[in-house]
């Protein structure tokens, strides 16, 4: 870690969440000059309902913490909730009708999960700063020179510096500030997430399932489009959360943390809780690429800060993590690529039909009545929800081959062509 920022760089990366640590960590293996900067003071909390998934957990392996995790809570598969029925969902792994991922996943707080993911950049060979936010860019024609940024931290508080880079990635989360500074555009129109997450003392927490009540109920007992979870941690609580999905045309009106307390009331006796939520957050979510301007000539928006959000679960970590790799892949392979053409594409050609097939699928959830007619057919289904658990869950990798994949990838192909605007447009 440096105290004194650089006056330039190769790699400037703005935001140390999952996407940017990554960015960093393979950057600076690669062997380019990398430079990672984060407004806030390490280590910090996030929202975030702290779930890996086998996916998540295959990109923490390629970065070599593999053992790390290990050492965590790991979880055999999800434990789905709903309509009067309860199944256990597990991972699918490797195998004829499964996937190349993992066959387990786990959870880990994000205080913990992104400081030691900064840690790794760091070892790798990054220099970082925190407590430095992003406000503004110098421009040389229409590439980024430059990015300013102001202390956030106190003794230094609104002095500001500038760093020289050649190229810049940009991963300063959900609502990017130094995105909006660069043109990105959160379009509202297709489904996103507002979710709210807690820590609650439970008796289960080495509970080997990851809990999901598909079926959200509020205070009047009326169904909501959303859903609540329970992640077990490992260390005598587990991440409580909700989360509901709105559109520009169906917004969510819901109070986020008394929901959270009657949620965390009508699980108390089945999860052993025990006292209060604490910690309470709450966030909004873009979500399936529904921002456009993610990039220019030199410079890349990845994870949250291009909307790499699934939006059938609000999973985010496994898409911040393989932007991170696949962005530097990028400055590595083609050094001299026009980011503002190569990375749109790749973004499509890697989460394009997904998201486009899973923000319509999410969309059908907005509708209350759509819910409680489809809820119940699901739930009764072994077969649908193993199904649902393989496309929710990021389980169908570029790889796959499998029948479910096949039918994932003709249903995201159609959809697209249906789309007004196309994800990442």
């Amino acid at each position: 870690m440096t105290t004194t920022p650089p006056t330039r760089t190769d790699v400037l990366v703005v935001g140390a969440g999952p996407a940017g640590s990554a960015a960093a960590a393979w950057a600076a293996r690669a062997g380019l000059d990398t430079v990672l900067v984060d407004a806030a003071v390490f280590p910090r909390d996030k929202t975030c309902g702290d779930g890996l998934t086998p996916r998540a957990i295959g990109e923490l392996a390629r970065l070599g913490l593999e053992d790390w995790i290990r050492a965590h809570t790991v979880n055999q598969g999800l434990r789905a909730h709903g309509f009067g029925q309860t199944l256990l969902l597990p991972w699918p792994g490797p195998g004829k009708n499964g996937t190349g991922l993992p066959s387990y996943g786990s959870a880990v707080a994000r205080t913990e999960l992104d400081d030691h993911l900064r840690t790794t950049a760091i070892k790798a060979g990054a220099a970082a700063l925190d407590g430095a936010r992003a406000v503004d860019v110098r421009k040389a024609g229409s590439r980024v020179a430059a990015v300013v940024f102001e202390y956030a931290a106190d003794g230094k508080r609104g002095e500001t510096f500038e760093i020289e880079c050649q190229r810049l990635i940009v991963a300063d989360g959900v609502r990017s500030g130094l995105g909006k500074v660069l043109g990105r555009e959160w379009h509202r129109d297709t489904v996103y997430g507002v979710a709210g997450r807690s820590y609650i003392d439970s008796g289960m927490s080495d509970d080997p399932w990851i809990s999901s009540h598909l079926e959200l109920r509020g205070e009047k007992n009326e169904i909501l489009s959303g859903y609540g979870w329970i992640f077990p941690l490992g260390d005598g609580s587990v991440n409580l959360g909700v989360g509901t999905l709105a559109t520009a045309k169906r917004p969510a009106e819901v109070a986020l943390r008394p929901l959270m307390r009657h949620y965390a009331e009508l699980r108390r006796e089945d999860f052993q809780l025990d006292g209060d939520i604490r910690m309470p957050t709450s966030a909004l979510l873009p979500m399936g690429g529904a921002v456009s301007n993610v990039a220019g000539p030199n410079w890349a928006l990845i994870g949250d800060a291009a909307a790499c959000v699934n939006p059938l679960n609000g999973e985010g970590i496994d898409y911040g993590l393989e932007t991170g790799r696949l962005i530097v892949d990028v400055l590595t392979a083609t050094p001299d690529a026009d980011l503002s053409v190569v990375w749109p594409e790749l973004l499509r050609e890697h989460y394009g039909e997904a998201f486009s097939i899973a923000r319509r699928l999410a969309g059908i959830v907005t509708v209350p009545q759509a819910l409680r007619a489809l809820g119940p057919i699901g739930m009764r289904s072994d077969w649908m929800m193993t199904l649902a658990l393989r496309w929710m869950g990021n389980l169908v990798t570029d790889e796959d081959r499998d029948r479910s994949a096949r039918v994932w990838r003709w249903a995201g192909r159609r959809s697209v062509k249906l789309d007004h605007r196309p994800p990442f447009s």
